[in-house]
């Protein structure tokens, strides 16, 4: 039989399948490194839009921030011309005020009471007086609590004096002003 030498056919087919792993390699690698630049490059992309988009938002945020301090500094100023205003009513419905007061002081005290003072604090009220009885005081707390200016009367004291004559009985009487509010609704 002849001989046939198979060994060169084999070593060059050995070559050939080495030099076809190799570029096979080769090609996994540069596949392998084109995929991740690619990924790489996709993210990256992702990352900066992510970021154009966060700076946009956060440009549009300083912005809202000046305006809501805008708004606020509207709603302090809003508020102190509110305050202004406000005062500026109670003192013009508080006009007349005291006028009132010494007219109804004078419709409610009947006869037979004496007042030696009246002291005002604010819408506090203080009478202090003489009368010749108990009823005659008491009479004047009844008008005091129908009366449409004053509220809350409270005797605070009333005691006879200790001379001889015991003609007059000391007494001391709080009240208080309604507010306008209720002033103004109790004469309509």
């Amino acid at each position: 039989m002849p001989h046939i030498n198979l060994l060169a056919w084999r070593e060059a087919s050995r070559k050939e399948a080495q030099k076809q792993f190799i570029t096979l390699l080769f090609l996994v690698i540069v596949l392998a490194f084109g995929s991740m630049f690619g990924i790489s490059m996709f993210y990256g992309a992702m990352k900066d839009g992510q970021n154009v988009r966060n700076s946009f938002l956060t440009s549009e945020i300083a912005i809202l921030n000046k305006r809501i301090a805008e708004i606020k500094d509207l709603d302090r100023k809003k508020e102190s011309l509110q305050q202004r205003m406000r005062l500026i009513e109670e003192l013009q419905s508080n006009r007349n005020l005291g006028t009132q007061i010494m007219d109804e002081v004078a419709k409610i005290v009947p006869s037979g009471v004496y007042l030696t003072s009246l002291i005002r604090k604010d819408r506090a009220l203080q009478i202090v007086g003489k009368s010749e009885s108990h009823n005659r005081v008491s009479a004047m707390l009844r008008k005091l609590e129908e009366s449409f200016l004053f509220e809350n009367p409270v005797m605070q004291v009333i005691e006879v004096d200790e001379q001889e004559y015991r003609l007059l009985n000391d007494f001391n009487l709080r009240f208080s002003v309604k507010p306008y509010e209720q002033i103004d609704e109790a004469k309509r």
